[in-house]
């Protein structure tokens, strides 16, 4: 993933949070603005454009350390970048495909959005990881993000939590976290 669609997917899901943090009556004052139109800026140009928001502390976000278990701005939807797009067959529903893995608490602030390394199917005696595709024998996120690849393929997935583990915590994994997987398909049957 690139350095800038990090940023991008921080600087809107700060936006985000900022507007859910509005009180009605700033909602009713703020003018309204189409989504295709909004374009990150800096905070002098808000203060331009709302003087009256220049007198309100700005809430800051709490900081995110690095490979810590607290929680960034979540992944909102399933993000799929193809690293090196593979030559040979492809994954499909119902083949069994055979994947080597290396997956991270999704943290956007982090280098590449890596958070905590909690699991990996290199070294240390692993074998890749083997299943069934689009049979929910994996989490959904995965199911949707490994089809299409090719053999030889290699992908980072953005993996938001309802297609993950949702509410649950799963060993080192906290609830409603997003997740990030470096997956390279090795085979399919």
């Amino acid at each position: 993933m690139t350095r800038s669609s990090v940023l991008f997917a921080f600087i809107c899901a700060a936006a985000a949070s900022l507007a859910q943090a509005q009180t009605p009556a700033q909602q009713a004052a703020a003018p309204a603005q189409p989504a295709a139109a909004a374009q990150p800026s800096t905070s002098a140009d808000a203060q331009a454009a709302n003087p009256a928001a220049a007198s309100q502390p700005a809430a800051a976000p709490a900081p995110i350390v690095p490979g810590s278990a607290e929680p960034g701005p979540p992944a909102e939807q399933l993000i799929v970048n193809d690293v090196k797009v593979g030559k040979g067959k492809e994954a499909m529903a119902g083949a069994t495909v055979r994947v080597n893995y290396t997956g991270w608490l999704y943290r956007p602030l982090a280098r590449n959005g890596k958070g905590r390394q909690f699991d990996t199917s290199i070294g240390q005696g692993r074998e890749p990881l083997e299943f069934a595709l689009g049979a929910g024998k994996v989490i959904k996120g995965w199911d949707q993000g490994v089809a299409g690849m090719k053999v030889g393929g290699k992908r980072t997935l953005i993996i938001p939590a309802e297609l993950a583990y949702g509410p649950r915590s799963v060993g080192m994994i906290p609830a409603n976290s997003a997740l990030i997987f470096d997956v390279e398909l090795l085979d399919v049957k």
